[in-house]
């Protein structure tokens, strides 16, 4: 029997990959593997996207070919953005590995494999697949890839380059696979795709967000879904209002917005100004909703009072959440040859002092909490403390709710209870136990 091993790396569209291969793999009769040192095959999905993202996929490839020193037997894989982007670059110069796939759907990758074939690419990227077959995650949540490829052609974004144009699951399909997972346990699902809203436009001729959402929450049992990466520039008021209607759909918006002062975002190939973003949140703000973006310092001719700019606007809007990072200087974009580069020094105070801030703004955030109740996911046990989320958290990038009192009547992993908030911090919040039993579920605000 043989076994293998998988590495995610990257964003979770590559969580969702992996969760298809590895169902694909079990269906042939592979076994998985926890030991890499024990596996056949060693699977790495990589991450291209910027330099650091790169960096991490290229050290964890060694990292795995030196296992060789002690077991000849594996056969390690990289495959995903990173080696579509720069497959004959690792064909050339990276000999220790046994094998190497580009952008290809799970269901090529078995193929390949079955038939002895290790190399391989399509110039054309495979992003989309119908699984009828995936593995069921080691967790209360689980991402579903509804589409992939995008075209908006950011000038700082390589991702087109080696995704290809934008493609969308159907809507049966989708919900399917969410019908599977939620009859499997999974608590929260969480749609991802390059760019959220465009889902739909190529097979639907339209926005189809909105119609995909009013499916799935039809489905039978208590769950969430969550909805990642909507595009600031075309965050449609239907969408906004889908997923406030939607009780099972959380109020929590991912925006990406990189930046606030016009000329900057100009600069970046974006299309809606600050006073539009401002417009913009104030819609979502409508309901009591969550709202994380991205923000990226250190774009070419990227001003003192361009960074003031968007250090005010951090402090004015109060984003719930919040991640940066420096821009990446990427070959085959427009911001590759822009002039005005800032140096990395620059780009490292900037972010740390951006990451301060919000900092002060989360805490002071995260204090209102106090006193009041949420519904939380409990996900993990430590130390007799339960630990969870609630609809403020995405999983991995965002707080956890920890919970030291639960009471005479110790809940199980995978419950929703009612949660009294009881401490805070920058982050996390603290709590204890009011309500154990499944209630009906009820819409977060």
């Amino acid at each position: 029997m043989k076994k293998f091993h998988i590495v995610k790396l990257g964003c979770p569209k590559n969580d969702a990959d992996m969760e298809i291969l590895k169902g694909l793999l079990l269906s042939k009769g592979y076994k998985h593997e926890n030991n890499p040192q024990f596996a056949d095959y060693i699977f790495i999905d990589t991450c291209g996207f910027i330099e650091e993202a790169k960096k991490e996929s290229i050290e964890t490839i060694f990292e795995y070919t030196s296992l060789k020193d002690n077991n000849k037997n594996p056969k390690v894989i990289p495959i995903g953005c990173l080696t579509q982007r720069y497959f004959n670059e690792f064909l050339e110069n990276v000999p220790e590995i046994d094998g190497l796939y580009g952008v290809l759907s799970p269901k090529t990758i078995v193929e390949k494999i079955e038939n002895g074939e290790f190399f391989f690419k399509n110039d054309i990227p495979e992003t989309l697949y119908n699984c009828k077959i995936r593995a069921v995650p080691n967790s209360y949540y689980a991402y579903v890839k509804i589409g992939d490829g995008c075209n908006r052609n950011c000038t700082f974004c390589s991702i087109p380059t080696f995704k290809g144009k934008p493609k969308s699951r159907s809507i049966e399909e989708i919900n399917e696979e969410v019908e599977f997972l939620v009859s499997k346990g999974v608590k929260e699902i969480i749609l991802v795709s390059q760019d959220n809203t465009l889902y739909g436009i190529d097979n639907y001729k339209k926005q189809a967000l909105p119609d995909l959402l009013d499916k799935l929450n039809d489905i039978r049992g208590k769950f969430w879904i969550r909805v990642m990466y909507l595009h600031p520039d075309f965050l449609s008021e239907e969408i906004i209002e889908s997923i406030h209607r939607n009780e099972k759909v959380l109020n929590y918006f991912d925006v990406p917005i990189q930046h606030i002062s016009d000329k900057i975002l100009q600069s970046m190939g974006r299309h809606k100004k600050r006073s539009e973003l401002m417009k913009l949140f104030e819609k979502i703000r409508k309901e009591p909703s969550v709202i994380r973006t991205t923000l990226m310092v250190g774009f070419p001719g990227e001003k003192v009072e361009d960074f003031e700019e968007l250090v005010d606007f951090v402090k004015e809007v109060k984003f719930e959440r919040m991640g940066s990072f420096k821009f990446s200087k990427e070959e085959n974009t427009r911001s590759f040859t822009f002039p005005e580069q800032i140096d990395e020094h620059i780009k490292n105070q900037r972010q740390n002092e951006l990451m301060a801030v919000q900092s002060k703004i989360s805490k002071n955030l995260m204090e209102k909490y106090t006193d009041k109740s949420l519904e939380v996911l409990l996900e993990e046990k430590e130390d007799n403390v339960y630990i969870g989320r609630s609809f403020l958290d995405a999983p991995e990038i965002d707080g956890n709710v920890y919970i030291k009192n639960f009471g005479d009547k110790e809940p199980y992993l995978g419950d929703f209870v009612k949660v009294r908030i009881t401490g805070s911090y920058e982050y996390d919040l603290e709590g204890e136990i009011v309500e154990h039993e499944h209630t009906k579920f009820f819409k977060l605000f």
